[in-house]
């Protein structure tokens, strides 16, 4: 049997195949995914020993996987594209400037908190395919849509899709239940799991109050004409107050009502004073507002290949009407999650499935109907007929969709069935643990004494490479309350530190990449999107495990409270900082 240094070597190749040629060297995805599947696939065919028609079936499984998240974009962007040929763009594009023209403060509004509402409703990465597109028809460049989109895969992604990540990913990580070495201390297996979800939550709502200054700090350094984080910086007060418009309620919803909806309400409740206090001026920077450089001076690299600043112009229609299709998508999205209501059974009637693949227990299957992709087309019709637009505006924007989610699909068709590989290489004839336990073992052997980073850290490496929280969850949420029990840890708060974790790993999955630069015409500069978000992703996963350290160990002299203490240090020397510039910049 080969030694279990050689198997998390092999484990460890895809992925050092991604960070050396994707991050490192900014070759695109689509040359890069190739080279992962191969190294996987040889892999577990001959250490591994996956038989060769298994090694198909899960091939052929990761294919429809990603074509339903081809589908999710096309569909997000045949609802973009028809709204631009349908002039409601240009009336969208002027209800965020009429809020405020500060490019800081929409993005705050528009990604942090109606983001989060749109992340709960739908999930697995849409928020980025409608947003991303959003944002160009408003007037930010492409890389930096693309940005802010995965940066904003963090807090609000653990309760997406209604609380999938943890009713799905965390409940069955665990068993179900059905597990006798999980100790529920006489809860329901329900109520058990609200309350992993409230420590989520928990954790999420601390760290989470300063993504939005991080976020719109990196947005004026990379895009702005002066490249400085001051003038994301000076936005301090409401990038604060955005962060706990959505804490607030996206902790209290999770207290009181379960993991379904802290997104959406917390979204939905916290845009109300967000609004309010952008209309009022109230926490606004005092420097009149902070817009891009005229776009005839942005730099090559912060274009793309989507165009949609050429809105047709429309002065009769209304705010109302031009932003109905955008209120029906995300009013049919929430239903459509809602267990109870009807409307996910009828959705689901529309399923493509196949038979067990190649003698193989491995079936696959499309859930048209229920995939977010149908309901954005179905929007895009609804906008025809409220805006009384031709039937040939969905025409010329689904040919312009498609065009692009082709430029996608290379990436996507190869890096999907990688992952499916690579989570099920347990199956195969030598019955070696499966690729990701087996380096997650490495990780508890060799740092025990760090497990509440640790934890985060693996969390946020099962969603790296499984391109999703909800997988991640399902991987190692076991294994995470086995190592805490065996170290005397809280298992509670562990695999609640995985759970925050791998929502983190989603602003540099590969994935959730390429999709966002499928949405904004980026296709091959996946690497420099991950290069510049990977400084968000280790202040969340580091954040995740000082949690873990101080709700396991206590507010002792430990990672957990230096970690606290040095953020807190950093983030008032920063409002330091750009307060002291702008007073200067005021007497000159």
């Amino acid at each position: 049997m080969p030694s279990q240094l050689l198997l998390a070597g092999l484990a460890l190749l895809p992925i050092a195949i991604i960070a050396v040629f994707l991050v490192g060297l900014r070759w695109p995805a689509r040359r890069v995914m190739p080279l992962a599947f191969i190294s996987v696939a040889l892999s577990a065919a001959f250490v591994w020993k996956i038989p060769w028609l298994l090694l198909a079936a899960q091939t052929v499984d990761g294919v429809f996987t990603a074509v339903g998240i081809l589908y999710i974009v096309f569909g997000a962007l045949v609802l973009l594209n028809t709204l631009k040929e349908d002039g409601a763009l240009s009336v969208i594009r002027s209800t965020f400037t009429n809020v405020s023209t500060d490019r800081r403060i929409q993005a705050i509004i528009i990604l942090w908190l109606f983001g989060a509402f749109l992340e709960g409703a739908a999930g697995f990465g849409s928020t980025g395919a409608v947003i991303g597109p959003l944002f160009l028809g408003i007037g930010f460049p492409p890389m930096a849509a693309a940005m802010l989109c995965m940066i904003f895969q963090s807090t609000s992604v653990s309760f997406g899709a209604v609380g999938t990540p943890i009713l799905i990913g965390i409940s069955v990580g665990l068993g179900q239940g059905h597990l006798p070495d999980i100790a529920t201390n006489g809860l329901s297996w329900s109520a058990y799991i609200n309350g992993l979800g409230l420590r989520v939550a928990a954790i999420h709502g601390v760290i989470s109050v300063f993504v939005p200054l991080i976020m719109v700090s990196m947005m004026t350094r990379f895009f702005g004409s002066e490249r400085s984080f001051l003038p994301g910086l000076r936005a301090w007060k409401f990038a604060l107050f955005g962060g706990v418009c959505l804490a607030v309620p996206y902790y209290l919803t999770a207290r009181f009502l379960g993991p379904e909806f802290p997104d959406v309400l917390g979204g939905m409740l916290g845009l109300i004073p967000a609004t309010i206090a952008a209309r009022k001026g109230w926490f606004l920077p005092s420097d009149g507002g902070w817009d891009f450089p005229d776009r005839s001076t942005w730099d090559a690299r912060w274009e793309g290949t989507m165009k949609v600043d050429e809105e047709i112009p429309s002065s009769s229609m209304s705010p109302f009407r031009a932003w109905l299709p955008y209120v029906v998508m995300a009013a049919i999205l929430f239903l459509s999650r809602v267990d109870a209501l009807p409307l996910k059974q009828w959705l689901l009637v529309l399923t493509v499935k196949t038979a067990p693949l190649f003698g193989t227990k491995v079936a696959s299957a499309l859930q048209l109907g229920y995939l977010p992709g149908t309901i954005f087309i179905l929007a895009a019709f609804i906008a025809l007929f409220v805006h009384r637009a031709p039937l040939r505006a969905v025409g010329v924007a689904s040919k312009s969709a498609f065009s692009i989610v082709v430029g996608a699909s290379t990436a996507l068709l190869v890096a999907v069935p990688m992952v499916k590989i690579f989570i099920g290489s347990g199956a195969g004839l030598e019955s070696l643990p499966a690729m990701p336990n087996v380096l997650a073992q490495v990780f508890a052997d060799s740092l025990g004494s760090i497990w509440p980073v640790m934890s985060a850290v693996i969390g946020a490496m099962g969603a790296f490479i499984g391109g999703s929280n909800t997988l991640s969850n399902m991987m190692f949420s076991l294994f995470q309350y086995k190592v805490a029990v065996i170290s005397h840890l809280n298992p509670e708060w562990i695999v609640a530190v995985q759970g925050v974790g791998a929502a983190a790993g989603n602003m540099i999955c590969v994935h959730n990449v390429i999709m966002a630069s499928a949405a904004v015409g980026l296709l091959g500069r996946e690497g420099d999107i991950i290069r510049k978000t990977i400084f968000p992703a280790v202040y969340y996963i580091l954040g995740a495990g000082a949690a873990g350290y101080i709700m396991t160990q206590g507010w002792g002299f430990n990672f957990g409270t230096i970690y606290v203490l040095a953020v807190a240090a950093a983030v008032l020397s920063a409002i330091y900082a750009a307060g002291k510039a702008q007073r200067i910049h005021e007497k000159r």
